[in-house]
């Protein structure tokens, strides 16, 4: 039997009970309209017309199977009844089958044949012949040697990968029941992973609590991902099952949620999943049959997986067996990148203009998180619409090493085999890479392929990004890369023309063809690496790093580091008698332009995430309070520094988590009043410039409430720095200037 769903009550569905079972709010529905709207902007659903012809395609297959399978049973001499009853019936699965597809992509098929028409000859062979024959079928091309065999071919402009299960039967019934285990008997293992895939999307449909709640998370997640450029099972990612699996979890957990809900508890509850533990729609079923399900604690290949998600239905898999210790590093940098942009959207809901007394955990866990400046562009700037999330990740400025992988043939058909080949053992090469190096040098591989049409013959290009873990390491890649081209030509049926080249280029080498019109755009260095020559480069020593947008960093120069330290102590005195502080040396962001930072021409802008721990003397009232929490610092060069005029800056209640400066400020800024609203007290931030955040009581201490201030000059839209004013009875506001 198969594994058997949970019951659907509302205390649990799948192996634990839900995390939550709270109905959506005003605001969550309001979002998730907001969501569905993006949705029919980004084109997901096919058209009317578009349905019709894959539903005529695959009923022209169906015929073509049934046909094959007649064919099979006469040149095998096979004759009277058994020849009368010769059949074959297809099944689909994958996307089309969750009812996920979207406009133009290709149907994943099953075909079930009979106990004599076997995957080598017959279907590799005859049907390949009878498919290659027909003027329909177009971009035919056979994958054999793969964890799950597949032809793949276009019919009537329809897209179709077709596997092909043998029942150790010699007659397929019209109404084949595939759900029974019993159907799994005396089956080799290609075709009980092919079948698998028709098992398992029947499975999750009756597993999750709504089905059109889960189709569109779903829809959601695969476009994020996607654009996100993990989508891809070949290439050591996530494949469409695994997405499905993970999203399914979910909803599980949630059951009442709608899917803007869900999409924000997604990357909420995957960016703290603790790999490798397994993700389960459903207990492990053993079966009787003897088949190997995935076992962590019996079988040794088992527990070497990283990121096992598994499949429900018997026998169970696991569907990310390709993931490596690098792709699931960049996973998870996507899931931090997804999690801080649905925070961002959490806070803009929350605290839309002045928060009287915030969560400082909740804001400041945000602020802390690797995603700092995607909150301030999605949350400050009110940019915080769904495009956000789903912006294409920047692959090309990523890294500043990259692989070159070019793929050549004479004609359009041997590079489609040629690519296909070498594509499916690309995974091989990121491994021998990093085996090489001891896991130092770790390997992005890019899933998407480009065309150079100025070549002579057919090309395609595919790019690895390079990046180093230690300072100062060299290595050489030659011995890796050799090993890996030897590896795809002597297992490969080369035909003339058909040419591989592995090649060493830098960032700035990237050829032009592989960018769309206008998209050479670079974003701040990650990690300093030096190429020595094509296939040989150095990891140079990093510099104090911030982390910004998921996978992107921003060096720092340590002489300009001012940490809040009772040894930086500058004592200052206020004009209205307000008593001493410190004077903080902070780097100004100057060019703050739709949540972006970047190079100013007077002076280089830099930043940093700094941890402290260590011990803060308030100058008034000579209390030590300890911070330890990672601390915020925006530092400064010297000649820009940045004066606070204030009391005892720290929130009494808050004495054992004190706070300090920058992070209060940040906080108030990112969740302020818009742009030229009024505020509270009289600003003079001077001319041409106007207030941004204002008014918070983030830091009461006494009969003191500080403000904080953000200002910009509208006419550049330039971020000018921060304002911190102390107010009392009868008082105006002071300000901290440049």
């Amino acid at each position: 039997m198969m594994a058997s769903p949970s019951p659907k009550n509302e205390h649990q569905f799948g192996i634990t009970a839900a995390l939550s079972l709270s109905e959506p709010s005003d605001i969550d529905l309001t979002r998730n309209q907001d969501l569905e709207k993006f949705l029919a902007q980004a084109g997901l659903r096919e058209s009317q017309e578009e349905a019709i012809l894959r539903e005529r395609a695959l009923g022209q297959l169906d015929k073509i199977m049934k046909l094959w399978v007649r064919k099979v049973c006469a040149n095998k001499g096979y004759k009277g009844q058994l020849l009368e009853l010769a059949n074959a019936k297809i099944f689909t699965f994958g996307s089309y089958r969750l009812g996920v597809h979207s406009p133009g992509a290709d149907i994943d098929t099953l075909c079930i044949g009979p106990c004599y028409a076997t995957r080598e000859e017959d279907f590799f062979i005859v049907l390949h012949s009878m498919l290659w024959a027909m003027q329909e079928v177009t971009e035919l091309h056979a994958v054999p040697d793969t964890h799950v065999p597949v032809l793949k071919f276009k019919f009537d402009g329809i897209s179709i990968d077709l596997l092909y299960a043998r029942l150790a039967t010699w007659v397929i019934p019209e109404n084949l029941d595939i759900s029974q285990d019993s159907i799994l008997c005396s089956m080799d293992e290609q075709s009980v992973r092919s079948l698998n895939g028709c098992r398992v999307a029947d499975q999750i449909l009756q597993l999750v609590p709504d089905v059109e709640t889960l189709r569109t998370t779903l829809r959601c997640i695969r476009l994020w991902a996607r654009r996100r450029g993990v989508y891809s099972n070949v290439t050591g990612f996530l494949g469409g099952i695994s997405w499905a699996l993970l999203v399914a979890r979910i909803c599980q957990l949630y059951p009442k949620a709608v899917p803007s809900m869900l999409v924000s508890r997604f990357f909420r509850v995957y960016t703290q999943w603790k790999w490798p533990n397994p993700v389960m729609l459903c207990k492990i079923d053993t079966g009787t049959l003897h088949l190997a399900v995935w076992d962590a604690r019996k079988n040794p290949k088992d527990r070497t997986h990283v990121m096992p998600i598994i499949t429900p239905s018997y026998p169970c898999m696991n569907s990310s067996y390709n993931v490596s210790l690098s792709t699931r590093k960049v996973l998870m940098e996507q899931f931090e990148f997804g999690n801080g942009v649905c925070q961002a959207r959490h806070l803009r809901g929350t605290f839309p203009h002045v928060v009287s007394s915030p969560d400082y955990s909740r804001v400041f866990s945000l602020l802390c998180c690797s995603n700092l400046f995607v909150v301030l562009q999605a949350v400050e700037l009110r940019h915080a619409d769904w495009s956000l999330l789903f912006q294409d990740y920047p692959f090309f400025s990523a890294y500043k090493n990259y692989l070159q992988i070019d793929v050549m043939a004479f004609c359009e058909d041997d590079l489609r085999t040629w690519k296909g080949w070498v594509e499916s053992r690309l995974r091989w090469l990121t491994l021998q890479i990093e085996r090489n190096t001891s896991g130092i040098v770790q390997c992005h591989l890019h899933p998407f392929s480009y065309v150079d049409f100025s070549k002579s013959v057919h090309h395609t290009a595919f790019f690895m990004g390079l990046s180093c873990s230690q300072e100062r390491k060299e290595f050489d890649l030659h011995e890796p890369v050799e090993e890996f081209k030897i590896f795809v030509s002597s297992a490969f049926r080369q035909k003339p023309g058909m040419e591989i080249c592995v090649s060493h280029v830098r960032r700035k080498q990237i050829p032009i063809f592989v960018f769309q019109e206008g998209d050479q755009s670079s974003r701040p260095q990650r990690c300093a690496i030096k190429a020595s020559n094509s296939s040989k480069f150095e990891g140079c020593k990093k510099e104090e790093e911030g982390s910004l947008l998921s996978g992107q960093m921003f060096n720092v120069s340590q002489q300009s580091v001012y940490t809040l330290h009772k040894r930086h102590k500058v004592g200052t005195s206020s004009r209205d008698g307000v008593s001493s502080s410190h004077a903080v040396s902070q780097e100004i962001i100057d060019n703050f332009e739709a949540g972006e930072i970047r190079k100013s021409s007077e002076r280089e802008v830099q930043g940093c995430l700094l941890a402290s721990n260590h011990q803060l003397k308030d100058e008034t009232t000579g209390s030590k309070m300890q911070d330890r929490e990672s601390r915020m610092v925006l530092t400064a060069s010297r000649k820009h520094n940045m004066n606070v005029s204030s009391g005892n800056w720290l929130e009494r209640e808050s004495r054992s988590k004190a706070l300090g400066f920058v992070r209060p400020v940040i906080s108030q800024a990112i969740i302020g009043t818009p742009l030229g609203q009024a505020t509270n007290g009289q600003s003079s931030c001077g001319s041409g410039v106007s207030v941004i955040a204002v008014k918070g009581h983030y830091l009461e201490s006494g009969s003191h409430s500080h403000d904080v201030q953000m200002c910009t000059d509208p006419g550049r839209n330039e971020f000018r720095g921060y304002f911190l004013g102390g107010k009392t009875s009868g008082r105006d506001w002071k300000h901290l200037t440049r």
